[in-house]
């Protein structure tokens, strides 16, 4: 049916190209490039003993409109499959532009320099990619991704009005190390150490880190702290859904993690400013990043289920109602079938879903769009299809 080109070859990456991989009626040609091809060689390597596919590789830089003009123009793929770094979104983007190929992501584009999460910069693509005749599909991972077109399914078939959204996102499960990030360390601590910030009555509440928090209970889990923390996608909801009154994100954090992050914030090593050492230039969280465990080998001793969801309540037919949507992922499951742990599962498996509804012209039109702009039921199908399987709750307590 098509061509994809993947670019990224860590975690995430590597549960993309499992995934299109194992759907070949749909991904009839893959292409896998990273800075580093060697590692897209291993994983092309597994996939082809796994499930006879074959995977083309690559080497490109994504800070570099021009390798990645080339790299397209000699490919010449349908659709880019953006799983690298958040810094090179926007190089992605032109490289596409320039060569004439449709663009997805799974997380918003944010500076390298400074720890700041917004649409912006990629909506004002919009008018570029419509008169260039080309689609754009931002944050098709779980959160963002799957948390949004949860939201959009809800609104279409449970809803007449959503007034409270809660995504909730607890990982309950042990890597068996002192302390690791289940992706990249460079995004992830600038991410949870950042200031909170929810939506209400229309603007933006802004939070110290952590300040709120409360107990939840997730389903075949049970009770787990969870925080406050601002995430990409409530930007993009209360756009889309105005009726919202409140919009929150909750991240669930054990104490050891909490201590540990306490502790390389306070000696400086999630710095991201150059720090001059030895008359050499270091960022301290890139220093950090090559010391900690990488996220893609955290999956072979991953125990424990992650658990991810909405919970929503407003109005139907004039009356008021409550539903939760969630799915829980297996880590040692993810392993078994990709060699990943359940992060990079729930994010990879949506990018691989996203794709395929964009080359079935299910979500394919001109411009600039985020997920739950889109019909939201082909998707909702194929993640009961695909390994991320979905439960709904009807008028139950969301403790919120």
């Amino acid at each position: 049916m098509g061509k994809v080109l993947i670019i990224g070859a860590g975690g995430v990456g590597t549960v993309v190209a499992h995934k299109v991989a194992q759907n070949p009626d749909v991904f009839t040609e893959i292409i896998l490039a990273s800075r580093t091809k060697s590692k897209c060689d291993v994983i092309a390597a597994d996939v082809l003993k796994r499930y006879g596919v074959v995977i083309k590789t690559a080497q490109v830089d994504a800070d570099i409109v021009p390798e990645l003009v080339k790299l397209f123009n000699d490919h010449k793929p349908e659709l880019v499959i953006n799983v690298a770094l958040p810094y090179q979104d926007l190089t992605i983007m032109d490289a596409c532009l320039e060569a004439g190929v449709n663009y997805m992501d799974t997380a918003n584009y944010e500076p390298k320099d400074e720890a700041h999460f917004e649409y912006s910069w990629q909506w004002a693509y919009k008018e570029k990619f419509e008169k260039a005749g080309l689609t754009a599909i931002l944050g098709c991972g779980f959160d963002p991704g799957v948390t949004s077109i949860y939201t959009a399914y809800a609104a279409k078939h449970h809803f007449d009005e959503i007034h409270y959204l809660d995504i909730v996102d607890c990982n309950a499960g042990d890597h068996h190390k002192a302390f690791a990030t289940n992706f990249n360390p460079e995004i992830n601590i600038r991410e949870v150490s950042q200031r909170g910030k929810y939506w209400e009555n229309g603007e933006w509440v802004e939070t110290e880190p952590h300040e709120i928090h409360q107990t939840l209970n997730y389903p075949e889990i049970g009770p787990k702290e969870s925080y406050v923390i601002y995430h990409e996608e409530l930007e993009s909801l209360v756009k889309n859904f105005p009726t919202i009154k409140r919009a929150r994100f909750w991240m669930t954090f054990g104490q050891e993690y909490l201590t540990h992050l306490r502790v390389i914030q306070n000696i400086g090593m999630a710095r991201i400013d150059e720090v001059d050492y030895n008359g050499q230039k270091i960022v301290p969280i890139q220093f950090l990043k090559a010391v900690l465990p990488n996220p893609g080998d955290l999956g072979e001793n991953y125990t424990g289920w992650t658990s991810i969801g909405c919970r929503i309540k407003g109005l139907k037919d004039g009356k008021e109602v409550t539903y939760y949507v969630y799915n829980n992922c297996s880590h040692e499951a993810a392993y078994k079938e990709t060699g990943t742990q359940g992060v990079s599962y729930t994010t990879g498996v949506p990018a691989m879903i996203g794709a395929m509804m964009f080359l079935k012209g299910l979500w394919k039109k001109p411009g600039v769009y985020n997920v739950e702009e889109f019909n939201p039921d082909p998707f909702m199908e194929q993640l009961n299809i695909q390994g991320l399987p979905w439960v709904e709750l009807h008028n139950v307590d969301l403790e919120l």
